[in-house]
Order: C-alpha cells, then sequence, then structure tokens
C-alpha cells in the first residue's frame, strides 16, 4: 500500500505540469466526440430496442401486476446506456492515451525520477497495439460470460467495476514498462505484482464515475502506474541475485 500511496502522490504532482494537462485534454476530448457521434446517430433506435426489451422482461417478472410499464422502461434504457457511456468514453481515452500518450508520459517520469534506469526496449508499439486488443476482447468476453449475474442488485455495480479493473491495469501496466523492462523483467514484475496493479485499475474505475475528477483520471493513473513498475524494476534490479546473496 505504501507503494501504490506514494506512486498515486508523485502522479499527482507530476499533474500540474502544462505537458500533462494537455495530455488529460486531447484524449478525452477524442472519446468524447467519437461517442458523441455515436450517441447522435443512434440513441433513439438504441434506448427503444432497450426499453422494449426491458419493458418485457418488466412485465414477465410482474406478471401478476397489470401495468403499463413502458414510460419505466423508457426511464431505466436511458439510465442504462448513459451509465455505460461513462466507461466506454472512460476505456477510449485510456486506449488512446496508452498508445500514444504514455510514451512520452515515460520520457517525462523517467528523465526525473529514473534518469539512470536502463532501458531494455521489452515492448514495442506493435506490441502496446496487440495488449490493448487483448484488453478490449477479454472486457468482452467478460462481460458476455457474467452478462446473466447482472440482474442481480448486489452484483450489477460491482461486476463492471471489477471488469474494467483488470482492463484497466492490461492497458497501463505494458505501456508503463515496454521502454525500460525486458521482456521477462515485464512478466516477472506484473506476476509479482499483479494484486497491486489490479487495485489501481479498480480505483481508475470508480474515479472515472466522479463528475469532474474522473476526467483526470486516465491520465492520473496512467502517471501513477509509470511511478510504480519504475520504481519495482528499479527494486528488481538492485535486489542480490539469490545465489550469489547465499555466498555472502
Amino acid at each position: 500500500m505504501k507503494r501504490i500511496a506514494a506512486a498515486l502522490a508523485f502522479a499527482l504532482v507530476n499533474l500540474l505540469h502544462p505537458r500533462m494537462l494537455w495530455l488529460m485534454a486531447w484524449p478525452l476530448l477524442t472519446a468524447l466526440g467519437l461517442w458523441g457521434a455515436v450517441v447522435l446517430v443512434f440513441w433513439a433506435q438504441a434506448v427503444l430496442w432497450l426499453a422494449d426489451v426491458l419493458r418485457q422482461w418488466i412485465q414477465t417478472a410482474t406478471v401478476y401486476l397489470a401495468w403499463d410499464a413502458t414510460a419505466t422502461a423508457l426511464f431505466v434504457a436511458k439510465l442504462l446506456i448513459v451509465l455505460a457511456l461513462v466507461p466506454l468514453i472512460q476505456l477510449t481515452a485510456l486506449l488512446i492515451l496508452g498508445v500514444l500518450g504514455l510514451p512520452a508520459m515515460v520520457e517525462y517520469v523517467a528523465a526525473r525520477r529514473f534518469p539512470r534506469l536502463a532501458r531494455r526496449r521489452g515492448g514495442s508499439f506493435a506490441g502496446s497495439i496487440w495488449n490493448s486488443v487483448v484488453a478490449v476482447v477479454g472486457m468482452a468476453l467478460l462481460g458476455a460470460v457474467t452478462l446473466p449475474l447482472w440482474i442481480f442488485p448486489p452484483l450489477w455495480p460491482a461486476i463492471p467495476v471489477a471488469i474494467m479493473g483488470w482492463a484497466n491495469q492490461r492497458i497501463l501496466r505494458y505501456d508503463a514498462l515496454a521502454e525500460h523492462a525486458g521482456a521477462e523483467e515485464m512478466r516477472d514484475l506484473f506476476a509479482a505484482h499483479g494484486g497491486a496493479l489490479y487495485a489501481l485499475g479498480v480505483a481508475l474505475a470508480l474515479i472515472a464515475y466522479v463528475p469532474l475528477i474522473g476526467f483526470f483520471a486516465p491520465v492520473l493513473f496512467g502517471l501513477a502506474f509509470i511511478h510504480f513498475l519504475l520504481g519495482a524494476l528499479e527494486a528488481l534490479r538492485a535486489a542480490p541475485i539469490e545465489g550469489k546473496a547465499s555466498r555472502l
């Protein structure tokens, strides 16, 4: 927890730099523009389709009550679509940031806090694209598998956050280490710090719903992933080799 708190503290300080402020703005504005266009084109059709599905489900569930569920279904359909747009916009901004913005953030953090950390370039631009594809496909599969559980109120808020937490850490962890870590080092660090990385991913998924603050979340947590993982890489390389240490 201390390392996570320290990484977030460093990230908050870095947010004040004009370059980071720009990185907060353009991926989010791009994501808003893309999904705004989708909403303008498909809003009415999506609301009517989802409302019809919900109306049938509600009336089947309340078969003993003679009432028209159309108005309720329309309201719930609009609410669900709006709620779904929040993680979709955040994920799109995160994908753009991960592929195009995170390398600049890594350069910024490394130059100021880890200038002596050797670069072994275990990742690549193609690897970043593939990692993002895996994250999106994995998120879609997890969503499809767990979809029947979403109708239960205690599980509905928790499942999407859990899935988004996994996708968030999957996207950010690769690009945070791609320039500095070797391929084996990346695997070792992901395995050793999987719980902490997932916790950061879940925190990002939750903060995305906080008004205004959620706009800053992708860059804030991108910086936190960089600080956390470059710090962990530095510690890994500084640690004595096990066999050599035992002979001392």
